[in-house]
């Protein structure tokens, strides 16, 4: 760059300018207990950010972002994540007696011998308090945002790179390292205040689908006692019931992810490989910031959380997204058939699974937790569909034919054969069974009703309303 510009004026040296933004960087992070610094509000920035404006968290926040400029690295601090995770769960006194579900696992245990082939897992079932899940879980959160954070992390410092004024070129150069480690500890924090959130929300360690916990023990499923509580609030339905349902529900989840070696670790692979490949539109953000409003930066956290910034997926994203979405259809499904039968006995099992069927379909842990990390899309009729499937598949062979297809993920029915069971029936021999009159009636009836145009057939575990 030249000494001068276009019109005669001196620019200042490239090292007054990377010890310009310095300052001004100095400035913004120098503010405590929310007061404004230099025009800039630390509580209306951490607003928009979508963090907790608690004075104690915020003096937290910035503390952090200050060691970020301070000491850059190109690393992310993913302990800073841990460390807000922990506070936020924290900040809920909630607790309940870990009694019950220590009395429902040998009995939950027990019904599933009859309801699948899958045997019980080596390491015992557990109770968990809120931050108990967020320190076992909190490395496999990491896992996942890693490839976000890295997605988000380029596009953001392209986007800079193009507004920052041609005078400062060279001094964004020399503070990329800083900018980009300053950007991943927020990156961080937000990712401990969803995971912090998501605490008390979850009743159980397969709640989202994926198996979350690390460390010893972490095969034989566990219980949140407090998040138990919290679902059965307001269920016309003993707290035992519920207590026993939902520790069905997880040892069915722990018992299929213990017997498919492969499938925890395909779907963790499945589930980054969909977020690296996330783009940002860059233009989008210039565009919104010529018309933000300074006086209302919540709209930031409105543009991320409604995905704005995000341009349409591609067929290679679409493609993932399909296949990520039959996966994690398939194991919800399967665990929704097997708990159904193995809870026969219990008093209302039906209403307890009507519950979890509606938190899902209005947007339960799980939906949150995969729309905050990639936006992804869970929907409730393919859950049923995939339920519809393993039923039929039970019904028309046997538990071992069923539960035999979770040996290797060439065996598992695809999306085409989850859209017309009869076709899996064909390949898994089971056709001749049933005429083919038969089975496209069976697809008929199953669109029908999965688009309530037929009432649910009783005890089979599927409702048209959500």
């Amino acid at each position: 760059m030249s000494a001068n510009d276009h019109d005669g004026a001196e620019r200042p040296d490239s090292g007054g300018d990377f010890e310009e933004l310095q300052r001004i960087l100095r400035d913004m992070l120098s503010g405590s207990g929310g007061a404004p610094v230099n025009g800039f509000d630390p509580e209306q920035f951490a607003k928009a950010a979508g963090i907790n404006v608690d004075p104690q968290a915020l003096q937290a926040l910035f503390g952090t972002l200050q060691g970020a400029m301070q000491n850059p690295s190109a690393e992310i601090d993913w302990s800073v994540a841990r460390k807000t995770a922990i506070e936020v769960a924290s900040g809920d006194t909630g607790s309940a007696d870990p009694a019950a579900a220590l009395r429902a696992f040998p009995v939950a245990a027990l019904w599933l011998d009859e309801a699948t082939e899958l045997g019980p897992t080596p390491d015992a079932p557990k109770t968990l308090s809120r931050i108990e899940w967020v320190q076992q879980s909190i490395d496999t959160w990491v896992g996942l945002a890693e490839p976000v954070a890295e997605s988000i992390t380029r596009a953001l410092m392209s986007a800079l790179e193009s507004q920052m004024p041609e005078e400062l070129g060279t001094a964004l150069q020399g503070a990329t390292p800083m900018l980009r480690s300053v950007g991943g500890a927020l990156f961080a924090v937000q990712l401990g205040t969803i995971v912090g959130r998501l605490s008390g929300e979850v009743v159980s360690a397969g709640d989202i689908g994926i198996p979350l916990l690390a460390g010893p023990g972490r095969e034989g499923g566990a219980l949140l006692p407090a998040g138990v509580a919290a679902f059965a609030e307001g269920l016309d339905q003993d707290p035992e019931t519920v207590t026993l349902y939902l520790a069905i529900r997880e040892l069915a989840h722990a018992r299929l992810f213990r017997h498919s070696k492969w499938l925890r670790l395909h779907l963790l692979t499945a589930i980054g490989d969909y977020a690296r490949g996330i783009s940002i539109d860059t233009g989008r953000i210039e565009e919104l910031a010529r018309d933000l409003d300074p006086q209302h930066p919540e709209q930031i956290q409105e543009i991320i959380s409604n995905g704005a910034l995000i341009p349409p997926k591609t067929d290679a994203q679409e493609a993932a997204h399909a296949r990520l979405e039959t996966m994690l259809a398939l194991i919800e499904g399967w665990v929704d058939v097997v708990t159904a039968d193995a809870a026969q006995r219990i008093p209302g099992a039906e209403a307890v699974a009507e519950m979890v069927r509606r938190r899902r379909a209005t947007g339960g842990p799980a939906e949150h937790a995969f729309a905050a990390l990639a936006g992804l899309e869970l929907r409730p009729r393919r859950l049923r569909e995939a339920a519809s499937l393993w039923r039929l598949v039970g019904e028309r062979s046997d538990l071992a034919t069923r539960d035999g297809l979770w040996a290797h993920p060439d065996l598992l029915p695809s999306s085409d054969e989850l859209d017309h069971p009869a076709r899996l029936l064909e390949r898994l021999g089971l056709a001749g069974t049933a005429t083919d009159t038969e089975a496209d009636e069976f697809d008929t009836a199953l669109a029908q009703l999965l688009d309530g145009e037929l009432p649910p057939h009783e005890g089979n575990g599927q409702d048209s309303r959500d």
